[in-house]
């Protein structure tokens, strides 16, 4: 089994315990470096060799937002960090995935077993797997785990279930996030918003909507029921919704 070579930088030595407690639990990481040190972190990564970053984000001399602008896309990483506050900017610079402290490590397993499978699909057999960054396109900017989307609100940033959405909105200058539970109002359009959600779960449907597949309740003609909301397919939308219902046997 090839290995994904794994370095931890925090400045909390007991969050670098638990980082190291996770890894050796899972057989294909192998943690070459524990530091407080985000410099000495930061000159491993440029010298290559290294496949996955644990990077807290709060720490002196250089956080780990200055780590990823500088780094670059060498390696993949996951971020550490006890503030939610900083994760859309994180997503713009490609991470794989947004750890909040405390970290359950079930949750780690999921955000390591993720990195994992994309590189192992990119690898060519050598003895280090080639970042994911230099293997592939760069993605766009989202979480790449797919469980949860960041938003900013009014007056603060807001986590948001993706399972949780039911369909979004679009209104002008800004976009209404419609879930189980609520509305979410934020100031983004459309197409950041398409382009954020995974394709496999949310498709657009019409210059206004976006729409999660496994909410349909059914559709009648050129309109989809969703939790009694009735939500036309627009002209522009309508071939590729019904190719991708038929390509889901729904």
């Amino acid at each position: 089994m090839i290995k994904l070579k794994c370095i931890a930088v925090d400045d909390e030595p007991l969050a670098l315990d638990i980082i190291e407690d996770y890894v050796s639990k899972v057989p294909f990481l192998e943690l070459v470096k524990r530091t407080e040190n985000a410099i000495e972190a930061l000159q491993m990564v440029q010298a290559g060799g290294i496949d996955l970053v644990f990077l807290d984000i709060q720490m002196p001399e250089l956080t780990g937002i200055q780590f990823l602008k500088i780094a670059n896309g060498k390696a993949s990483y996951i971020l550490t960090t006890a503030y939610s506050q900083y994760a859309l900017e994180s997503y713009d610079l490609n991470v794989s995935d947004y750890l909040l402290k405390p970290i359950a490590f079930d949750r780690f397993y999921k955000a390591v077993e993720k990195v994992h499978n994309q590189l192992k699909g990119g690898s060519s057999g050598a003895s280090t797997i080639q970042p994911l960054m230099a293997a592939a396109p760069a993605p766009q900017p989202v979480n790449p785990i797919q469980d949860f989307i960041f938003v900013k609100t009014e007056h603060k940033i807001q986590r948001i279930e993706l399972d949780d959405i039911l369909y979004i909105e679009g209104l002008k200058d800004y976009i209404s996030i419609f879930t189980k539970t609520e509305r979410v109002i934020t100031l983004q359009n459309m197409k950041k918003m398409e382009e954020t959600l995974p394709k496999g779960q949310f498709i657009r449907v019409h210059k206004s909507y976006i729409i999660a597949l496994d909410k349909i309740e059914s559709i009648e003609r050129s309109r989809i029921s969703i939790c009694g909301k009735i939500i036309p397919i627009g002209d522009t939308y309508r071939d590729e919704f019904f190719r991708h219902i038929d390509n889901k046997n729904i």
